[in-house]
């Protein structure tokens, strides 16, 4: 296989299954990752967690490894960033220089093990390895990843809190590493009965911020005045407060969250899910009706149009790897556009911008809302919307509770809500499935297309209900009078 017909998409899904999946890549992979550890130390296993893919340009993927050190019959697990990439080239002088000195902190740190090196490149597999704690975007990785800056960190602000323990020491572990992205770490405490607490990064101030929601200030703010505000709605709502905010590392410390994610839900009986599923719905509500000046400057507003590019944009490989279906995204895409402009309007006001059932956690006599990274003003149906296709995306084989369950959604939410704001949730919902399509849906599954597909068509049968609804045929105009959609449900 041709790595070249990989990366530009020629080889179709089977190429990149070759690359990530077959025993040759494997191999060479597993290969280029025990030329960075300790004579004697082994690759055990890797274990592929996510995978992006740009047509043309690169494929990285994201595994967990792990290696045996050196006369140790014990496993370390290190997460590991691997790029393929058209045009491979060796790093500027400027980024090897920053990898090198960052590399060396590392390692003076102690916390490289198992590996002697965090960088390796390989010319004949256009392939580059990078293994945490190291991005020379997020200088700080290096010492938020030392135990001992850490224990001091959290002790010099009280959250190690009680003098009775006798270490104050951390372990750390790392949840989410995105070189250039985002990285997520997990401070667990020696004593028996500390708790854990959870770092999420953002780049230091005054390096280059690729997203507005790359400001640590902003999302400590943000999380801080929703859970002020659910608090002081005094129901079983809460958000997660976070703990603290290190500015001189750009880091918003949050407490373990309570309970479980809704998630895990997916599986559970009607009668058992659903009252979760209304009072998350009343949360959100709640939520919606939260004053904008509260929050502080939050950005322009993130409108429909908008959120179509960004889901266009996302499905680029999918017009490479399965020209049908990207077709079909682009055709609903536009039916739903134009079914935007005849829907009625409302202001734009503060939502979570990223309601997946992951970010709501479930504990007897209380419901959390948490990562607020994504909040923005927006029409309050992109919420609702996003739920909603999010709860499909987790039941795609049908589960038979799915209509209950999104309707005890609606029922907690829709008191004294206008009808039409449900009714553009339904349109946010149709676009936001294709959105799971493009996005969650990953490229090593034996699957993946079918499951793309499958949402692609669900997305339409939304889209085509709505449309019948609001009685407009799929490519035509509207056929009920004004005051005839005033009566629609």
């Amino acid at each position: 296989m041709n790595i070249d017909d990989v990366l530009s998409g020629r080889a179709g899904s089977q190429g990149i299954r070759w690359l990530l999946l077959s025993t040759t890549a494997k191999k060479a992979l597993a290969d280029q990752l025990r030329a960075l550890l300790p004579d004697g130390a082994a690759v055990r296993e890797c274990r592929l967690r996510e995978v992006r893919f740009k047509p043309g340009r690169k494929i990285t993927a994201y595994y967990d490894v792990s290696a045996s050190p050196v006369d140790s019959a014990g496993q370390q697990v290190r997460p590991v960033a691997v790029t393929w990439e058209q045009n491979a080239h060796a790093p500027r002088h400027e980024e090897t220089a920053a990898l090198a000195r960052m590399q060396a902190e590392v390692v003076r740190r102690g916390v490289a093990a198992p590996f002697e090196r965090l960088l390796r490149h390989s010319c004949d597999w256009k392939m580059r390895i990078c293994v945490s704690p190291l991005d020379a975007r997020f200088t700080q990785l290096a010492r938020v990843s030392d135990p001992r800056h850490i224990r001091n960190l959290l002790t010099r602000t009280g959250i190690a809190a009680s003098p009775s323990r006798r270490s104050g020491e951390y372990t750390v572990t790392p949840l989410k590493y995105r070189p250039g992205k985002t990285h997520i770490l997990r401070y667990d405490p020696l004593d028996p009965g500390g708790d854990s607490v959870f770092a999420k990064l953002y780049i230091i101030e005054g390096q280059e911020r690729a997203f507005r929601r790359e400001d640590p200030a902003r999302c400590f703010r943000v999380a801080r005045n929703a859970a002020d505000w659910l608090e002081e709605r005094g129901d079983c709502g809460r958000a997660l407060r976070p703990l603290a905010y290190f500015a001189e590392d750009a880091v918003v410390v949050y407490p373990q969250a309570a309970g479980t994610p809704l998630s895990d839900y997916a599986r559970r009986r009607v009668d058992e899910v659903a009252p979760w599923f209304e009072r998350a719905g009343a949360v959100l509500r709640n939520l919606h009706q939260m004053p904008v000046e509260l929050l502080g400057p939050l950005g322009p507003p993130h409108d429909f149009a908008a959120e179509i590019r960004l889901i266009a944009k996302k499905s680029e490989h999918i017009l490479a790897l399965v020209p049908e279906v990207a077709s079909a995204i682009e055709a609903l895409l536009n039916s739903a556009r134009e079914l935007a402009e005849r829907l009625p309007q409302e202001p734009p006001t503060f939502t979570h911008g990223d309601l997946k059932s992951e970010h709501i956690w479930v504990a007897p006599g209380r419901i959390t809302l948490m990562d607020f990274d994504t909040s923005h003003l927006a029409d309050p149906a992109l919420d609702l919307g996003c739920f909603l296709a999010d709860w499909q995306f987790w039941n795609v084989t049908c589960h038979a509770g799915l209509e209950k369950m999104q309707e005890s959604f609606l029922a907690g939410y829709s008191p004294g809500v206008p009808k039409e704001r449900l009714m553009r949730a339904r349109l946010y919902e149709a676009i936001e499935l294709v959105k799971c399509a493009v996005r969650r849906v990953q490229l090593f599954e034996h699957d993946w297309v079918h499951r793309t597909a499958a949402l692609v068509e669900r997305a339409q049968a939304v889209l085509d209900h709505l449309q019948f609804t609001f009685g407009i045929a799929r490519y035509g105009c509207a056929a009920t009078t004004g005051e005839e959609r005033r009566e629609l449900p």
